[in-house]
């Protein structure tokens, strides 16, 4: 909204014509959201305790969480509302990603406000049926995957359904059709992906923070000319503006983390996991770095794998490879104080971002 209107101020103004700039208004947007989350947050966590809107935590985690029940949760519509409101006040609304961005992120964040809304209605950590819950993922999934085939189809220079995998200068294949059941698949693996790494006070989203911020760079190179075509990339001049909802991401986790940061005053529930795994999945969707993912966001695929491997480990053996999954639980079981793995978690996402960077010239 600010960029369509104060860059006709700039005759009047000069120092507005900054406005018209992707780096000061991402800066713009991260302070915003920054703002909006630590001015929002104390209000926010208040009306939860008054409305008892509390944690329910599982019977079967450890133990030492039992403390925690009863903690305000659903925090992920400040993360939200941080996210949306600044990007929406500092992005080109004439453009379709930023629009398929928002609209992806919230309506994940709708099917994670369900999926709580029962838990808190029930008293119990069982919330939507699972296959509602993957259904409503699938299909938010295929509607971004639509949205991607379509902008191939109108804009073939600008747009395409091909894929750039990391290391290799030429191995970029074309998916055409089947791109659509892999959007799918990716935004329902990273949705899902977040919220199971969502089990420690602050866990997921400052592991999340270091990779949108990883991706705030990766967009705005996406989007421009002699640094896409140095790093060899396939530059999507409009996917630059992704940079902003981006830095808005990054904001909006800062914020958060003020107070979700052990001990947590606020947990962010199923509305801000998936929301948040949306955001990423899209955001890489847009900018052609799918593949990048795995690396940028690390830690999540850690996390999602240790479940895998731990079910199917015990359904084909009987046997668990791990103490407890996800595998932050798994630490803490034997000896790590949660504060330890929070940290080391999180060294571990920085050194992750940083590698995925580096990728960008070693093809």
């Amino acid at each position: 909204m600010l960029y369509h209107l104060l860059p006709d101020l700039a005759p009047y103004f000069g120092a507005l014509n900054v406005t018209r700039y992707i780096t000061f208004r991402t800066a713009a947007a991260s302070l915003t959201a920054l703002t909006i989350s630590l001015l929002l947050g104390p209000w926010l966590i208040a009306r939860l305790r008054d409305f008892q809107i509390g944690q329910v935590i599982r019977q079967e985690g450890p133990q030492s969480h039992r403390a925690k029940a009863g903690t305000p949760t659903m925090g992920g519509l400040l993360i939200l509302t941080a996210a949306i409101v600044p990007t929406l006040l500092w992005a080109d609304l004439s453009n379709p990603y930023i629009w398929i961005a928002v609209l992806a992120t919230c309506a994940f964040g709708a099917v994670g406000f369900a999926d709580d809304y029962l838990k808190i209605v029930r008293r119990s950590h069982h919330g939507l049926i699972p296959r509602y819950k993957m259904g409503g993922q699938i299909i938010v999934g295929l509607a971004v995957g639509l949205a991607v085939l379509f902008l191939a189809e109108q804009n073939p220079p600008l747009y395409n359904t091909r894929l750039i995998f990391p290391f290799f200068k030429n191995l970029i294949p074309d998916l055409g059709v089947f791109y659509l059941p892999f959007a799918a698949f990716v935004l329902v693996a990273w949705s899902n992906a977040v919220n199971l790494t969502d089990g420690l006070d602050g866990l997921a989203i400052s592991t999340f923070g270091v990779a949108a911020a990883a991706f705030t760079a990766l967009a705005y190179v996406t989007g421009h000319a002699i640094l896409a075509d140095y790093l060899l990339l396939v530059r999507f001049p409009p996917a630059g503006e992704l940079t902003i909802f981006c830095g808005a991401l990054v904001g909006a986790s800062l914020g958060f983390l003020w107070y979700n940061s052990y001990p947590a005053e606020i947990f962010m529930g199923d509305v801000g996991s998936l929301a948040l795994g949306g955001a990423l999945g899209t955001v890489a969707i847009l900018i052609k770095q799918e593949l990048l993912l795995v690396i940028v966001g690390g830690v999540f695929v850690l996390e999602a794998s240790s479940v895998v491997i731990q079910v199917a480990s015990f359904k084909l053996t009987g046997k668990r490879v791990f103490k407890m999954a996800p595998i932050h639980h798994h630490f803490e079981l034997i000896g790590w104080s949660e504060p330890k793995v929070i940290t080391r978690f999180l060294i571990l996402a920085v050194i992750l971002a940083l590698f995925s960077l580096t990728t960008l010239k070693l093809r």
